[in-house]
């Protein structure tokens, strides 16, 4: 391509998307361009990142209360990942501790906006919890209903379901973080 296409189709890019900056593919339909519209304002990330965090301070302050404590104990009784903790420590303790570690989770998450490192270590934590709540879909009795011979989930299914779908968002937020670590690593 000579110079002056160039320059004439570097002014037909410059009104294109951030994400076609670079020698890659660049958005042409619709469709790809509001693809792009949502990379380049990071919209995925800021919904899954806030939203995390709200859940982490919301549920996390409730099990630091009576019924949060006690209204997890069915879950952590049937857990081989929890059982022992709960027998030790009891339900209350370990209400305490859970929602200690949804709160650090949360701060980590927030500091990972300035910090990159941080919002890692945060997502690590996550991996952990969610894997480990994700596990009480399989060994908690009564999480599915079935009706006319088709099993479904119940609240509590669905609850910890939930919990599966966060074990993703656990793992992109690593993968956000990461990248950003990355990047600020390499301008240094």
């Amino acid at each position: 391509m000579s110079e002056t296409a160039s320059a004439g189709a570097s002014g037909n890019e410059a009104r294109e998307s951030h994400a076609n900056t670079g020698n890659g593919p660049h958005a042409k339909s619709v469709l790809t361009r509001i693809a792009a519209a949502v990379a380049d304002r990071n919209i995925a990330f800021l919904i899954c990142s806030i939203g995390m965090i709200v859940m982490l301070l919301w549920a996390g302050k409730f099990k630091m209360t009576a019924p949060g404590a006690e209204g997890i104990m069915p879950l952590e009784s049937h857990s081989p990942l929890t059982s022992l903790q709960l027998k030790a420590l009891g339900p209350y303790v370990l209400g305490d501790m859970i929602g200690a570690t949804e709160w650090t989770a949360a701060i980590l998450l927030i500091i990972g906006y300035f910090k990159p490192k941080a919002g890692i270590v945060g997502g690590m934590i996550l991996v952990v919890m969610f894997f480990t709540t994700s596990s009480m879909l399989i060994t908690t009795p009564d999480d599915t209903i079935v009706v006319h011979g088709i099993h479904y989930m119940n609240n509590l299914g669905l609850f910890l379901f939930k919990d599966i779908i966060s074990f993703g968002v656990a793992f992109y937020l690593i993968t956000y973080y990461g990248r950003k670590a990355i990047m600020a690593e390499n301008q240094r």
